[in-house]
């Protein structure tokens, strides 16, 4: 090896050990040095709380990616519509968003929470790798009672697209898609596309979290190449589209 490679390799050992050692961030398959002062703020720490109180990550820190949610939600507050969210277990991330947009003052909206509430049906996780190690036990009950405090929560079992249905809403201004699996998330797009308002945010939760979700990526891409809009690729493993 010569003196200039390994000065290389020096380097770039010392900056990934200051990354790592400064790290403002560092969880969730993401770190940072960054500004990551949400970490700070008392709203979406207590937001976040409730969400965590579900038991809907088992103890694994997804900060960022619920930051994101919220910061879509919030957008979605100035925007006409309802709030859709398509892959809940537990109720984790919909309970965060509720908390930190105060959805229970939202008398004129509603929030549609879709799931089977008993993981992955089998006829999608033929293209799910590890479908055991998500850990799904039955969780309807737990959630009717996460949510029974909302009015204008509606909850729906069943498996999408079949439930879709059930979604009587005209206009969309907030969707959240994350069932690790590209058949019903698409289906769900493609259903919900023309009832989100313009400036709605969708917020794919699987969209960029490596390989094993590669088919979701593809799909999503090729769903947005078609309606001439691009999905922005984020570091925390989310896609994010905004309807024009």
């Amino acid at each position: 090896m010569t003196q200039k490679n390994k000065s290389t390799l020096i380097r770039r050992f010392k900056d990934f050990y200051s990354t790592f050692t400064n790290a403002t961030f560092k969880s969730d398959g993401l770190i940072t040095v960054h500004n990551s002062d949400f970490l700070a703020d008392p709203l979406f720490l207590s937001s976040y709380a409730l969400g965590e109180q579900t038991g809907s990550w088992m103890g694994a820190s997804i900060q960022w990616r619920a930051y994101i949610a919220c910061w879509a939600a919030d957008r979605a507050k100035h925007l006409e519509g309802d709030f859709v969210e398509c892959g809940v277990n537990r109720g984790g991330l919909a309970r965060t968003v509720m908390n930190y947009v105060s959805f229970d003052k939202m008398s004129d909206r509603k929030f549609y929470l879709l799931d089977t509430y008993c993981g992955i049906p089998e006829i999608y996780q033929d293209n799910v790798e590890n479908v055991d190690s998500y850990g799904y036990t039955d969780c309807y009950q737990a959630v009717l009672d996460t949510f029974k405090g909302f009015s204008n929560a509606i909850v729906v079992k069943g498996i999408v697209p079949e439930t879709l249905s059930a979604i009587k809403s005209e206009k969309v201004a907030y969707l959240s898609i994350d069932m690790n699996s590209a058949e019903p998330e698409i289906a769900t797009a493609e259903f919900l596309w023309d009832k989100l308002v313009s400036g709605a945010a969708v917020v794919l939760d699987d969209y960029n979290y490596g390989d094993a979700y590669i088919l979701q990526k593809k799909a999503f891409d090729k769903f947005a190449d078609e309606r001439n809009v691009t999905v922005l690729s984020l570091p925390t493993g989310q896609g994010l589209i905004i309807k024009p």
